[in-house]
């Protein structure tokens, strides 16, 4: 029980980062574009090394090649999907009706991501060694920069800071409640391991490389790569020495 509580704690630890990201805007409103595309670039280097020093090689530990393969296509797949169902144009004007509807859209959709990486968390702790901590830091790093989507068009839409703080902690609620759902799977058959871990990898991977890499880098280039760079060197040493 002991343990269970520690994987669920870790996962609202994960979750609850969009709440922080939504504090950040409320108190100092919008970042910089140097100070965002450093931070996205750090999150997506972060969520790459993850995905290719831990989440790839785990999956085949645990399952054959296929089974990787289809567990890789079906977290892009499934990414693609929410991107597909939660797409919205850009506001138009300064209604606030208008930035409303994209906040509780932004917020609907970080929902949605937050239940499959809720389950990469909990195949992550059932994976022996640090890969769950791992996962639960690169999803809160990649969390800060969703909260902070989601409160600056709610704010701008008239919601008082504490209604905006409260739809983020709903959302960041998600997370740990996913993560139960990947503990019930992977407990019920150790089958489920091996496509979970690749699903996170692919999920992770078009986050990356859809989301993250592009905002950064149209923002500021040299600050994204920087972060890129510093998110691969800081999941390398933790591997090297945890």
């Amino acid at each position: 029980m002991n343990i269970l509580t520690s994987v669920l704690l870790m996962a609202l630890f994960a979750g609850l980062s969009t709440c922080l990201g939504a504090m950040l805007v409320l108190i100092w409103g919008r970042p910089g574009r140097r100070s965002f595309s450093l931070f996205s670039g750090l999150a997506a280097g972060v969520m790459l090394a993850v995905v290719l020093l831990d989440l790839i090689p785990a999956s085949l530990r645990h399952g054959s090649a296929t089974q990787g393969l289809l567990g890789f296509t079906a977290g892009i797949l499934l990414m693609v999907a929410l991107d597909l169902f939660l797409s919205s144009e850009s506001p138009v004007g300064n209604w606030n009706y208008t930035y409303l509807k994209m906040g509780y859209l932004i917020a609907a959709g970080i929902a949605l991501h937050d239940l499959p990486e809720g389950l990469a968390i909990a195949a992550g702790f059932v994976e022996p060694g640090h890969l769950g901590p791992l996962l639960a830091l690169a999803i809160a790093l990649h969390n800060i920069p969703e909260g902070m989507a989601t409160a600056a068009p709610l704010a701008a839409g008239g919601l008082s800071p504490l209604v905006v703080l409260f739809l983020n902690g709903l959302v960041s609620l998600v997370t740990p409640l996913g993560c139960w759902l990947g503990l019930l799977l992977t407990h019920t058959s150790p089958l489920f391991l091996s496509p979970l871990l690749a699903m996170a990898a692919g999920a992770m991977a078009y986050i990356v490389k859809a989301k993250l890499l592009p905002e950064c880098l149209r923002l500021h280039p040299p600050m994204a790569y920087l972060g890129l760079f510093g998110g691969i060197v800081l999941v390398f040493f933790l591997n090297l020495f945890f």
